[in-house]
């Protein structure tokens, strides 16, 4: 997690800022994650593209007052619906900015944690699972050069690598600074090599209980995706026990050409392997993907479809995905 100098600055002067975006405004990333009037509790929202246009109104046909870059945070005042010509969603996020469509901005918050100093021995080793509980922290490669293309990507374009809110990974290792400050070491296991460390207050360490199947014992259990609906429900005999919003295999690209090899299959299938985390890739060189820190991977075919938590959209309700089913 960057740490800059602390910004005194207050809500109203916040909120007098952001009225000035009546224009081409270019608005930067917020300089630090723990400004004091964004308290712990309060709802953010982390920009997950490249770029988003800001609206006057919730609506794609209202005058644009700014822009947003991927990456930075704004308060989440509100979810509101409004028109967005050629998507499904409609769903839209209220900032002191003005309005971004809602699939292209994460549900964040701030909550640092109180540092980890003992690792125990567990059936994987000596370590621990961890979550992100910042909007994002950057990280410092332990074993260069970089591995995976996700991080040679970044490394191409002059970016940090960087764990992003809801990742999921596995630490090895904890050693402590001249400053005082406790740093985990972080290891994909089943990813390409690469090793980070991070400033462990951006994570939090995960519970047995959590990580544990809930009612072991019941064997009736089903889970029913509906294409047609974008849902997803979780079935203990003819209890439903949860209930989601997804995005199944998008239909068309960027272009509107068909792609069927991005269809979610259609049947019945059995999970037949479940992982806390996992990295993911797929595609070709001109056109794929390479999503780190995964978590929560429940596969069901065996070329790799899964259902998986999703920290690179927040476009659920609409096909989106590359034959994965994704869930928040």
């Amino acid at each position: 997690m960057h740490r800059t100098k602390k910004h005194n600055l207050s809500r109203r002067d916040f909120l007098k800022l952001a009225a000035l975006g009546t224009g081409a405004l270019a608005f930067r990333s917020l300089p630090n994650l723990g400004l004091s009037e964004l308290s712990q509790s309060e709802k953010l929202g982390r920009v997950t593209v490249g770029k988003v246009d800001v609206f006057a109104r919730p609506d794609a046909n209202t005058q644009i007052v700014g822009a947003l870059y991927e990456d930075n945070v704004v308060p989440w005042i509100r979810e509101t619906v409004g028109p967005m010509p050629v998507r499904i969603n409609q769903r839209w996020v209220e900032t002191p900015y003005g309005f971004i469509w809602g699939g292209n901005v994460q549900p964040v918050f701030n909550q640092p944690n109180v540092a980890v100093t003992n690792l125990l021995t567990t059936s994987l080793g000596q370590g621990m699972w961890v979550e992100v509980t910042v909007p994002y922290v950057d990280l410092v490669l332990d074993n260069p050069p970089a591995r995976a293309p996700w991080l040679q990507y970044r490394e191409s374009i002059g970016l940090p690598a960087r764990f992003v809110y809801s990742q999921i990974v596995w630490v090895d290792q904890i050693r402590t600074d001249e400053s005082g400050k406790v740093w985990y070491r972080l290891n994909e296991k089943y990813g390409s090599g690469d090793l980070f460390w991070g400033q462990a207050e951006a994570f939090r360490s995960m519970t047995a209980e959590e990580i544990s199947p809930i009612n072991p014992l019941t064997e009736d259990k089903r889970i029913v995706v509906n294409i047609d609906y974008q849902t997803l429900s979780c079935f203990e005999g003819g209890n439903e026990v949860h209930f989601a919003r997804i995005s199944s295999g998008a239909l068309y690209d960027a272009w509107g050409n068909r792609v069927d090899v991005w269809e979610t299959p259609v049947g019945e299938f059995p999970i037949w392997r479940k992982a806390i985390s996992l990295p993911l890739s797929g595609g070709s060189a001109s056109a794929g993907w390479s999503l780190p820190a995964v978590g929560w991977v429940s596969l069901f075919v065996g070329s790799g479809v899964a259902i998986h938590s999703t920290y690179w959209h927040n476009n659920y309700g609409e096909p989106s995905s590359r034959g994965c089913v994704n869930a928040s």
